[in-house]
């Protein structure tokens, strides 16, 4: 009867880390609360610049308004959702001499908290789509001689390209980094065989000036 219960089971494979990985992965989106407030801020901030004349005669509380939008979309699009849905990080940082280095950086590795394909999708759609439509406004602006916001628009298409630049950078640069470890991995292979045939040529010539004498 033992035996009888090995052979029923023994083809019986249970993976629960698999099966764990494939929900996952099949999950639209892991990271709603980042992916909602990466369109938060920035879509509020062109209803408002769209819509403010009907809720207030105030040019100042709009432009604070509109303002205080653009600068907490720079925040969390730099220091939390561009790293919770892509894994990707910018920042610039001074070095003891007093230069500025800007910092590029991508995850490698993918994690169980990595981000869906649907995530990384409205991540870049929104970053792009923005400062698309910021430039529409400057135009706008121009022609219809609203100078009074012209200043705020420059400043929601400086902060939304600066992002975007940023984050392109990373994704370049992580493609760069794969690369270049490809290559060097490739290099550090091939040196052991130029070693092995150095040795073999080495040991050959030596042989060859033995047998000579």
């Amino acid at each position: 009867p033992p035996q009888g219960l090995v052979d029923d089971t023994e083809d019986v494979s249970l993976d629960f880390g698999s099966e764990e990985e494939l929900a996952l992965r099949k999950a639209k989106i892991r990271h709603p609360l980042a992916t909602f407030f990466h369109l938060f801020f920035r879509v509020s901030a062109i209803i408002t610049y769209l819509f403010c004349d009907w809720f207030s005669n105030s040019f100042v509380a709009c432009f604070v308004t509109i303002l205080l939008l653009l600068s907490f979309d720079f925040w969390s699009v730099k220091n939390v959702t561009g790293r919770l849905l892509v894994g990707l990080r910018w920042w610039n940082q001074i070095d003891e001499d007093g230069k500025s280095h800007w910092v590029f950086e991508a995850r490698r590795v993918p994690t169980r908290t990595a981000s869906t394909e649907a995530e990384a999708r409205i991540f870049w759609l929104g970053l792009i789509i923005c400062p698309v439509i910021w430039t529409v406004f400057f135009f706008s602006t121009l022609f219809s001689l609203k100078l009074k916001w012209l200043a705020l628009v420059i400043a929601g298409i400086s902060l939304q390209t600066a992002n975007l630049y940023g984050y392109i950078h990373c994704k370049l640069g992580g493609q760069k980094s794969i690369s270049r470890a490809t290559s060097r991995y490739f290099v550090t292979a091939d040196v052991p065989k130029r070693q092995t045939r150095r040795i073999s040529d080495e040991h050959i010539e030596e042989h060859g000036k033995t047998g000579t004498r």
